[in-house]
């Protein structure tokens, strides 16, 4: 088979990404059957970058990542039966090109309807393979029929009705090349997340990942969060596990990246999600006492 012609969509997603977005469609460009972007209003360089490379271009106005990846299932026109999809910092190592030219080389599969393919993040120009971070795997590949992304405000997975498995290969994804963006994107993140716990967005009978024990590797990272993360007290768990990820789970061989990384993500964040939390249970508590609190000043 051409692998210049893969039966298979790529869809990405953009906003403000031309700092990344063309190495991105670069590592797919070469074989994907068609590439679609749904931008949500950029205002820099991307759509200028995406035209390079392809004139499947749409926009759509951004509510969340759930809202936006399940539009472009529902109202893309897409060509092919299956659809890859990515966001505009990630890209597909040559390993995981590989196993798609071979995949699809007899005619594509048929016992499957979806795979597994796992992430590689990279933090200011550094892989971070330990702490627990490689590997973590996703949906993103599946028939377009068979899939569709849980309906959550942060950490959202597609779901895949049927038959999945693990495809050789990575996702490549580039979280940061500095620390203020990394903050800033996770102070975002951390109100979306408290929302969550708090059932602020009113969605707990829609489309979830199942938490299992003897699940997907997705159904197991679920599990350990929600039945065993969440029931820990606050603050104590963001320290425990950092302290499990840097020193149990190998993060201290990550280098100086790899510090700041763990640091930031394994304890910074956990802890700032936590002293969110307390905020609003206080805030509860003196709004149903009818006091106020100090005043400042």
């Amino acid at each position: 088979m051409d692998s210049k012609c893969l039966p298979l969509s790529v869809v990405f997603l953009t906003f403000n990404s031309e700092a990344y977005i063309e190495t991105s469609l670069r590592s797919v460009v070469t074989w994907a059957g068609e590439i679609f972007v749904v931008d949500s209003g950029s205002k820099d360089a991307t759509l200028e970058i995406v035209r390079r490379y392809t004139d499947r271009v749409v926009y759509h106005p951004f509510q969340n990542y759930a809202q936006q990846r399940n539009w472009a299932q529902e109202n893309l026109r897409l060509s092919f039966e299956w659809v890859f999809h990515l966001d505009a910092d990630e890209q597909a190592t040559p390993e995981l090109r590989e196993s798609l030219i071979s995949l699809f080389a007899g005619g594509g599969p048929e016992d499957v309807d979806g795979f597994l393919v796992a992430r590689r993040v990279v933090f200011m120009g550094r892989w971070i393979r330990h702490g627990g971070m490689y590997p973590v795997y996703h949906h993103r590949i599946f028939r377009r029929g068979k899939g569709r992304c849980e309906e959550r405000l942060y950490d959202q997975h597609f779901i895949v009705y049927g038959n999945t498995k693990i495809i050789s290969g990575d996702l490549i994804d580039l979280v940061t090349t500095d620390i203020d963006t990394w903050t800033q994107r996770h102070i975002r993140w951390a109100g979306l997340e408290v929302a969550e716990q708090f059932n602020i967005s009113n969605q707990q009978n829609e489309l979830r990942v199942s938490p299992k024990l003897m699940g997907s590797p997705i159904e197991r990272k679920r599990w350990a969060r929600t039945s065993v993360y969440y029931h820990l007290p606050l603050f104590f768990r963001a320290l425990g596990y950092f302290l499990y990820r840097y020193f149990l789970r190998l993060g201290f061989l990550d280098g100086p990246q790899g510090l700041i990384f763990h640091v930031l993500q394994g304890f910074w964040y956990r802890f700032y999600v936590d002293a969110k939390i307390w905020e609003m249970r206080y805030q509860a508590q003196q709004s149903q006492s009818g006091n106020p609190g100090p005043s400042e000043g």
